[in-house]
């Protein structure tokens, strides 16, 4: 597959932070007296691919739109810190991979997270140097589809592919008029996918 550009979602295809992620959420909630719902890693693995408002009644459906929100916002926050800190479970060869990718194309990252989650990713690991750009639905409020779509016009991209795990992200690459390579090892399966890896590294014999 020839593409000058691939872009990149994030839980199920570069790490899997469901665990962190649960631990910082239910660190959060232990501070608001009148809940008692516990985060497990399951819960938020159900939910990892959704926008963070769809998330918010998924998981905290009993509350007001407005508690929604703020407590969304606290576990965001917290999140953010949490997983700079302690980071999640890289997949294997991705750091090599991603070095090689690099120096033949541009990547990309765009996912359905909160502002700030991809930066600390980033920082965590060292991988601000491999991407070119990133956007996620807290900077745009809108779909997976569209926000790729705002990331390829804002950096001349006409040639890509996306990959990812679950089939919205396939969804939101044809959305976005582009190839996808599905995730496999990932959180989902998938329908009409241009390419499949079973690891990360397999991406090198993809688009090579």
């Amino acid at each position: 597959m020839q593409v000058e550009s691939l872009i990149f979602d994030m839980d199920g295809t570069l790490w899997d932070s469901a665990e962190n992620v649960a631990r910082s959420w239910s660190e959060v909630i232990k501070k608001y007296p009148d809940m008692h719902t516990e985060i497990t890693e399951r819960d938020i693995k159900g939910v990892m691919g959704l926008s963070m408002d769809v998330i918010a009644v998924r998981l905290f459906g009993d509350y007001t739109p407005e508690r929604q929100a703020e407590i969304m916002d606290a576990c965001g926050n917290y999140e953010n810190e949490y997983l700079r800190i302690h980071g999640g479970k890289l997949y294997d060869g991705v750091e090599e991979t991603l070095r090689q990718l690099a120096e033949e194309h541009r990547l990309f990252i765009v996912s359905n997270c909160q502002s700030g989650y991809i930066e600390a990713f980033l920082e965590h690991y060292g991988f601000k140097k491999y991407f070119k750009d990133i956007l996620c639905w807290g900077d745009t409020r809108k779909s997976k589809g569209e926000s790729i779509r705002i990331l390829m016009d804002k950096n001349g991209i006409s040639d890509a592919a996306y990959v990812g795990d679950i089939q919205g992200d396939c969804d939101s690459a044809r959305f976005a008029g582009i190839k996808f390579i599905h995730a496999a090892y990932g959180f989902g399966k998938v329908d009409n996918k241009d390419a499949e890896i079973k690891s990360f590294g397999e991406l090198l014999e993809i688009v090579e």
